[in-house]
């Protein structure tokens, strides 16, 4: 549960925190905050209109778009699946569907090449017929029968969503049933008449970050004005939410106070009183059936034992409650292994480790006897790649869907079920490039103190040393989120196949080899991510691989603000640099939407002596009039409610004002991921790399 809140409020916002804060007389750029104002639209739209001009108005543009825009349309990408009951549910857009069909087949169906699936909610007709331009953002299905669910749908792709009930055997909206206006809402059924509900209920219910930060319980047919108070957080908190575990036979419902992005509160409702999860505030705790998890993110002594970062424990909730402290071991981490995730099944638990960025996953039975878990591999995977594994429906069974891939093999998803042997092949994607004369291999740089640093290198195996070769370099280095080996089919057919190299670098702040590597390069010591990304930049340059003039470098959101520091840092290192939805002005990121929550990754502007060392990797403090810079690329989208558009817009005007070279299209609709379907989605990507072969031959 915890992970996936993490992941949604990575970034994610209420629309009732889009409102711009008051001005400061010492920057001139701050109407360009003004997200919808007319004046910062008309200079958006002119930005828009020369990047136009200067990068899609060519043939080279034309043909990636079509390139690129075919192979996210192609009906031939595995349609991934969740089951619910007999029905495994699937949301698939194309060009016939650009906003997308909520759809559901049976597994004997699945399994055939071209299923015949069932419609249950064809978001584009909704859109037309309610006159809105939907997004599709999830559904959450009442149990046992899976009939009803509450549907999230955004407007123009923003985090901020309105929630409705839906009968997905009518094929219709609930007359009369739970519907929650544009927020940023957790919601969690109870039970046919009830759920929680974390929302703006109004002034001083939500956090200062705009997440809730008061839970309620909601009756249907009753006002939401009167839905029954549960708990609350503190303003300063970054969100607080109620959930109900429908797991039968563990019914259960719980509190989640997150204090921080990194520390958070869970609590157990015990006849309407909160009992709290005694655990460090720094560790992640999660419920299923009788255990507790507990994954740790620092050291943890309990009486003779300390428990080290990165560890996953296990115990009995009810034994926990009852005060007993006895955890068992499910992994322990090592200098170069981490915990990449973990997922039980009814009877067990499947443990995803990364040893060296590299994945192995572990299969852990409770012992008959109650005395500690045997453990066995997971049979039939392969020695290099990325493997993702997901239970299929832990409620209900041992299955598992395995996903394997990486950068030159073809995604395939795969279903088995522990102790059967190994997992068959249900889909797999076709070669959308081609990688005949590729290969990967696995480097290292060395950064400033001495740390290694790992990253990837896909290029042709007869590849010349002389420095001649156009490369992109890819980063993201924040939240503890890893870069591990992916088949980027667009990557491939617009870079790879032309005859790019690529490279990604697993720098400090990402969770490669767990707790430590992200906490490394947190608030003061970020800078340690930026030159572990040089050092991998100037690896490459060393070795010959490319050279600075035919070196570019790519990133969004926090990568966004890593290839800002990038420009202003190290300008030399590169040829070009293409900056995606970025965070770029750190002394007030902390005041525009979601920013407030991320202050325990980069620190507090309003905390002089991190305002100090905060403003020293602001890239929009940093541009200087004088000094040289590799031509910029800056992409963002205008209802984007997790990072703020006007980073983007402030940088490409302080760019034009000291008369640097810089592109900037913004694109209108999209949220955070920069386009709200497939055909905005590959006239951004196209525009990159435009810009990229055009820079860097």
């Amino acid at each position: 549960m915890l992970r996936c809140l993490l992941a949604l409020l990575s970034l994610a916002v209420t629309s009732a925190a889009q409102q711009s804060p008051m001005p400061a007389p010492q920057d001139p750029n701050l109407w360009l905050e003004d997200v919808g104002g007319e004046r910062a639209l008309e200079w958006v739209r002119e930005r828009n209109a020369a990047s136009t001009k200067e990068l899609a108005e060519t043939e080279l543009f034309r043909e990636l778009e079509q390139r690129i825009l075919a192979i996210m349309d192609s009906n031939e990408r595995i349609p991934f699946v969740a089951r619910r009951n007999e029905y495994y549910y699937n949301f698939w857009q194309d060009a016939a569907n650009p906003r997308g069909l909520w759809r559901r087949t049976k597994i004997e169906e699945y399994a055939k090449e071209q299923p015949a699936w069932d419609v249950v909610l064809d978001v584009d007709a909704l859109g037309q017929a309610e006159n809105e331009n939907w997004v599709w953002k999830g559904a959450t299905f009442l149990l046992p029968e899976r009939r009803r669910c509450l549907v999230s749908l955004s407007r123009g792709g923003a985090d901020a969503v309105v929630v409705r009930e839906f009968d997905v055997e009518q094929r219709e909206f609930v007359d009369g049933g739970f519907t929650l206006p544009e927020n940023k809402t957790m919601v969690s059924w109870i039970d046919r008449d009830h759920v929680f509900v974390a929302t703006d209920f109004g002034p001083g219910s939500l956090t200062n970050s705009g997440y809730p930060r008061v839970a309620k319980r909601w009756q249907r047919g009753t006002p939401l004005a009167e839905a029954e108070l549960v708990g609350q957080g503190e303003p300063s908190d970054v969100f607080f939410s109620a959930s109900h575990d429908q797991t039968v036979g563990y019914e259960r419902d719980l509190l989640l106070r997150g204090v921080t992005f990194f520390t958070n509160e869970l609590f157990v409702l015990r006849d309407g009183r909160p009992v709290k999860i005694e655990k460090p505030d720094s560790a992640n705790a999660s419920v299923h059936r009788e255990w507790l998890f507990v994954e740790l993110r620092d050291d943890w002594t309990i009486g003779d034992l300390t428990y080290p970062a990165g560890a996953l424990l296990a115990t009995g909730l009810e034994a926990f409650l009852a005060g007993k402290r006895d955890f068992d071991v499910l992994f322990t981490p090592t200098p170069r292994s981490s915990l990449a995730g973990y997922t039980p099944t009814r009877n067990r638990v499947l443990v995803n480790v990364l040893d060296n960025v590299k994945n192995r996953v572990w299969v852990l039975t409770p012992k008959r006897d109650g005395d500690g878990w045997e453990r066995e591999l997971l049979p039939g995977l392969p020695e290099f790649g990325t493997i993702g594994v997901s239970a299929v429906d832990a409620e209900q069974s041992d299955d598992y869907f395995l996903t394997i891939t990486d950068y030159l093999r073809p995604t395939s998803l795969w279903l088995g079920t522990v102790g059967q042997g190994p997992a068959s092949q249900l889909k797999s994607l076709p070669a959308f490039f081609d990688a005949d004369g590729l290969t990967v291999e696995q480097a290292e740089a060395t950064s400033k103190d001495g740390t290694r640093i790992p990253y990837f290198l896909v290029h042709r195996r007869d590849l010349e040393p002389n420095g001649e070769n156009p490369a992109l370099l890819y980063g993201y280095g924040g939240f503890e989120i890893s870069m591990t080996p992916n088949y980027g089919a667009v990557t491939g057919a617009a870079w790879l196949e032309r005859g790019g190299v690529f490279a990604v670098a697993n720098i400090r702040g990402g969770g490669e080899f767990g707790p430590r590597w992200h906490q490394a390069a947190l608030k003061q010591n970020r800078h340690k991510a930026y030159e572990d990304f040089a050092a991998v930049a100037e690896d490459l340059i060393a070795r010959k691989i490319t050279s600075p003039k035919h070196l570019g470098v790519q990133g969004g959101s926090n990568g966004g603000l890593l290839v800002g520091n990038m420009l202003t840092m190290y300008p030399e290192l590169f040829g070009a640099v293409v900056c995606q939805v970025p965070l770029l002005d750190m002394l007030r990121y902390h005041t525009l939407l979601a920013g407030a929550s991320w202050v325990g990754e980069y620190g507090d502007p309003e905390v002089p002596a991190e305002a100090e060392f905060l403003v020293r990797y602001s890239p929009y403090h940093n541009v200087q009039a004088d000094r040289a810079y590799p031509p910029l690329l800056l992409t963002t989208s205008t209802r984007d409610d997790r990072v703020h558009p006007g980073h983007a817009r402030k940088m490409m005007a302080r760019m034009m004002e000291q008369g640097h070279r810089a592109l900037y299209y913004e694109n209108i609709e999209g949220g955070h991921g920069g386009a709200a379907d497939n055909k905005q989605a590959a006239f951004m990507t196209a525009l990159a790399y435009t810009f990229l072969w055009r820079t860097l031959k």
